[in-house]
């Protein structure tokens, strides 16, 4: 969601983010790599230049710490959201993403606000689905 107000930079150290979070519990499945193509279609071009970078997790953790409030926000939204769309949960993405809320001084009250912003999300798709699906 909103990815393309990301910086072509921003963009290629959420996507090694990204990548970091979802594979944190073993190999990346099919489900996961369509969560990271979905992604970076929604960047636009740039993400068709992106080149893996060779930071560690914690460096790409202390990148977007850096930031603005509002690139943090929008990162860890879109965190939560990938790490949700799977149908499995996996108790190391939960604490990792629980990590970076904490690097990013995001309140509980915030991660809150950004958790329903992704359901709602998913619940206006669905319903989309069963309307145009009637």
């Amino acid at each position: 969601m909103l990815l393309n107000l990301l910086t072509k930079e921003e963009k290629f150290y959420f996507i090694d983010l990204l990548v970091k979070v979802i594979s944190i519990d073993g190999q990346t499945n099919e489900m996961e790599i369509q969560i990271v193509n979905k992604l970076k279609y929604e960047m636009g071009d740039d993400a068709l230049k992106y080149r893996k970078s060779n930071l560690s997790l914690e460096k790409l953790i202390d990148y977007f710490a850096s930031k603005p409030k509002v690139t943090k926000n929008l990162v860890f939204l879109n965190l939560i959201s990938a790490s949700l769309s799977d149908e499995f949960y996996s108790v190391e993405e939960h604490f990792l993403l629980e990590q970076i809320q904490n690097s990013l001084e995001i309140p509980r009250k915030k991660r809150t606000e950004l958790v329903k912003v992704v359901y709602a999300d998913r619940d206006l798709r669905e319903k989309a689905k069963r309307i145009i699906s009637e």
